[in-house]
């Protein structure tokens, strides 16, 4: 198989392509673990208007919003935690808009 493009997909888009491709037709071992891990897991079952926010903080690039929406962060700690190894400047101010913004979700 190869590679053509690479994409970071939030879990409920991860969720929503397994779910058609399972109604195609089979899924291999993997994808069935991972539709699986989703349905246990995965918190919104639509991200739309969540990233459609969290853009709205200029300083968070796609893999950033994608990692907020997987994991819907209530607190600045957890928030800090989730950027421990990215390099990223966040103001207290743009913790307290993404702490805010996926309360809403969560």
């Amino acid at each position: 198989m190869k590679v053509v493009q690479e994409k970071f997909v939030s879990y409920p888009k991860a969720k929503k392509i397994l779910e058609e491709r399972e109604k195609e037709g089979a899924l291999s071992y993997e994808q069935k673990s991972s539709l699986e891990h989703l349905r246990k897991f995965s918190k919104l079952e639509d991200d739309g208007k969540i990233a459609e926010e969290l853009h709205s903080i200029e300083k968070l690039r796609e893999d950033l919003v994608v990692k907020i929406i997987n994991n819907l962060p209530k607190a600045a700690e957890d928030v800090k935690v989730l950027f421990q190894k990215d390099v990223i400047d966040l103001s207290d101010e743009d913790i307290a808009k993404i702490i805010e913004i996926t309360k809403k979700y969560a």
